[in-house]
């Protein structure tokens, strides 16, 4: 079988890991490597040597395919700053603010962040996830609309003619990480399995009286006094965590309709949320999004042959 030309080779280059796609002229993925070689791994700054080393072969075998990278690479932590830059943002916008990175004379890029006003004042930020929605709006042929990427900083998006015209963060990912493994409630929790009752109780426990800091200690109390059982305990804090993220991102945004965009284990459990309040989720593999959304960047940047 005769590979496909390369027209593009992107990478989703986080905190902690690091995807790399390989992408034919009209965006579909040829191969793509998975590495534990996010930005804090690198050491002393190689991050030249650390992009060789990730898909130096590519290279080599696909002289003309130009690169693109997006997310956390493109931070002030990162191989060259790409400035955050200001909502509203589309595809032409974004890609008229990528950074280039000088390593020999192929064409390479950094996609930039975005910056806008949060729900309650001061500034939000995104880096990585603006790649992801241009390629979920490209997937589900979406212009108008609301998204939610799910995580450690879930990030909810409103979509307004093809443009993102506001987004919130809601550290939902990192609260429950940090409760569960250096707090009380922590102590009576067995391990980490998704109990979907439990998650249940919580999404309905985040809709009762006394606010958020009240009911975390129910986690505590329920576990005490065996109303729910040890392994079920991880899932009632996600639960809880997860119905109050929903219910003040829904009250910002809302819609009868819901695009979700991560791992399927996330969207799953944010779309049974969702489904219980009655709106419908449509879900979009992280991946494929971020793929699609360099695919999509670099094809409004006319990078080489894309």
């Amino acid at each position: 079988m005769i590979d496909r030309p390369t027209a593009l080779i992107g990478l989703d280059w986080g905190t902690s890991n690091c995807r790399a796609f390989r992408l034919s002229l009209d965006g579909a993925v040829l191969e793509t490597r998975v590495a534990a070689q996010g930005i804090l791994a690198v050491t002393n700054g190689d991050f030249a040597g650390a992009f060789s080393r990730l898909v130096g072969d590519w290279l080599d075998a696909h002289e003309m395919a130009p690169v693109l990278m997006s997310g956390m690479i493109g931070s002030r932590q990162g191989w060259v700053e790409a400035p955050y830059m200001r909502l509203p943002a589309g595809a032409a916008e974004i890609a008229a603010s990528l950074v280039s990175i000088p390593l020999g004379g192929r064409a390479m890029r950094v996609a930039p962040g975005l910056v806008g006003p949060a729900l309650s004042g001061g500034e939000d930020v995104m880096r990585g996830e603006e790649t992801q929605i241009l390629g979920a709006m490209d997937l589900v042929h979406m212009s108008d609309g609301v998204l939610c990427l799910p995580g450690t900083h879930s990030k909810w998006v409103e979509l307004r003619n093809g443009r993102i015209v506001r987004f919130a963060t809601f550290m939902t990912g990192e609260v429950y990480a940090v409760l569960r493994a250096h707090s009380i409630l922590g102590r009576l929790m067995g391990e980490d399995a998704h109990d979907p009752d439990a998650f249940t109780a919580g999404l309905a426990r985040a809709t009762a009286a006394g606010g958020l800091l009240h009911q975390l200690f129910a986690v505590r109390t329920e576990g005490l006094f065996e109303r729910i059982a040890p392994s079920g305990l991880a899932a009632f804090l996600s639960g809880l965590l997860v119905g109050h993220e929903i219910r003040a991102a829904r009250a910002a945004m809302p819609g009868a309709r819901i695009v979700l965009v991560g791992t399927a284990a996330l969207t799953g459990r944010y779309a049974a949320a969702l489904r219980a309040d009655g709106v419908s989720a449509v879900e979009i593999a992280g991946e494929d999004a971020a793929a699609r959304g360099l695919w999509r960047l670099a094809d409004e940047a006319r990078l080489g042959r894309v």
